[in-house]
């Protein structure tokens, strides 16, 4: 994806930055935060100093190789990944706006997870992998090179939505995204099948797909990693352990760790903190190599939280199933604000910070009013209709009603012109 920063990929050179941590009264939060759309725990956030050293020694306690990939990213690179962790969080402010305005009904949103999606995209090749995200990981999209407004008109329903406005969830596969699925672990097997064919090409490709910790207990994923295992495709399975599996607690849908999970398969996993994107960019970037050397599947268990409820309905109901004090632990853990503090650390003044801030913003809030130009461009109903597919078959019903004039879908609802 091209931006301000440069086409592509993030780029790679010795670094000899060093880490300076500044003062605690130099450490404030400088994206700003939306009283009204933000979790609490991060509308008067700052920067622990303990927090923000322990950021640091995980990096360059992640191993040699992980150290080095992290190390390697220049001030261009570490700003790249800032923009994108922006405009993550700022894309679902702007759907949390809607829901509140009453635009849509709901939205399923990433909020205190974006480093887990960022940081793995950033350590592929995006002109080659290929992704499967979850509905948390819509951030993968822009990364790839979808346009910012796909996020917004897939909600929308509209005639320019990426579906047209056949479903929410979204990808294009010519730019190496295969749309979410909405049964919980069967990204597993679809993604195993794209590295099978990778290997068998013999293409240097590799695919990459998150499952949250409740799908880890499905049956799909159980199926698609013992396929993955026993073949040895080039895949990497990210667990996005955000301790929840929509309203049951991680302690509550299974027994034993994530970390456990790996060695099930045979497979020696890659850990990461979830919360800190130069930790995931590293151990994603680690499992790439080790892909490519004929070494797949690799699984990350990437530890985050889930800030708010399973969608924007349910927030309440989330902030019953755990103690405040666990919001209150991770919402220090801010995965923006922590990189802001690192960012600082490594050298790079607040104003540049600001700057990047402004151009996700300003990017964010033109995408969303490009698809709210469309709303009323709604696709005909015979669009739902999949020749040599829906006749006969789930969708005859609609088909009925098409053909029926007494029971016909007013007009009014066609699109225009």
């Amino acid at each position: 994806m091209d931006s301000f920063l440069g086409p592509g990929r993030p780029r790679f050179g010795p670094s000899t930055i060093l880490f300076h941590l500044p003062p605690k009264s130099h450490l404030p939060s400088n994206v700003k935060r939306h009283k009204v759309f933000d979790p609490p725990e991060y509308r008067n956030w700052t920067a622990d100093p303990a927090l923000v050293r322990a950021y640091r020694d995980r990096i360059e306690a992640g191993g040699a190789t992980r150290a080095t990939h992290a190390l390697q990213l220049e001030r261009g690179d570490l700003l790249e990944l800032y923009r994108d962790l922006v405009v993550t969080r700022l894309q679902d402010t702007g759907l949390k706006r809607w829901v509140r305005q009453g635009v849509i009904s709901k939205a399923w949103l990433g909020v205190g997870e974006e480093a887990v999606t960022v940081g793995c995209v950033a350590a592929l090749d995006r002109g080659r992998d290929v992704v499967i995200p979850m509905i948390r990981n819509a951030g993968a999209c822009h990364m790839m090179g979808l346009p910012l407004e796909d996020g917004f008109t897939c909600y929308l329903a509209t005639a320019d939505s990426p579906s047209g406005g056949r479903d929410f969830h979204y990808g294009d596969i010519a730019r190496g995204v295969i749309q979410p699925v909405s049964h919980m672990g069967t990204t597993v097997p679809v993604a195993a099948g794209a590295a099978l064919a990778f290997r068998n090409r013999g293409e240097r490709r590799v695919a990459l797909t998150w499952t949250g910790d409740g799908a880890t207990r499905t049956a799909a994923f159980h199926e698609g990693m013992v396929f993955a295992a026993r073949v040895g495709v080039p895949l990497i399975v990210v667990i996005q352990n955000n301790q929840v599996a929509l309203g049951t607690r991680l302690d509550q849908h299974g027994a034993g760790t994530m970390e456990d999970i790996p060695g099930v398969y045979g497979l020696t996993g890659l850990g990461c903190d979830g919360n800190n994107v130069v930790d995931v960019y590293a151990a994603a970037a680690t499992a790439r190599e080790q892909c490519l050397r004929g070494e797949g599947p690799v699984v990350i268990v990437a530890e985050t939280f889930r800030m708010g409820g399973h969608a924007t309905h349910d927030e309440r109901e989330a902030r019953e199933t755990f103690a405040p004090e666990l919001f209150e632990h991770w919402g220090r853990r801010d995965p923006v604000g922590l990189f802001e503090a690192y960012l600082m650390g490594r050298g790079v003044p607040v104003e540049g910070i600001e700057a990047v801030e402004e151009e996700a913003r300003r990017a964010v809030d033109a995408a969303a009013e490009r698809a709210l130009a469309g709303r009323e461009h709604l696709p005909p109903p015979e669009s739902a209709l999949f020749p040599g597919i829906s006749e006969g078959g789930v969708l005859h019903g609609l088909r009925t009603r098409l053909d029926d004039p007494d029971r016909r879908v007013p007009q009014s609802m066609d699109r225009p012109g």
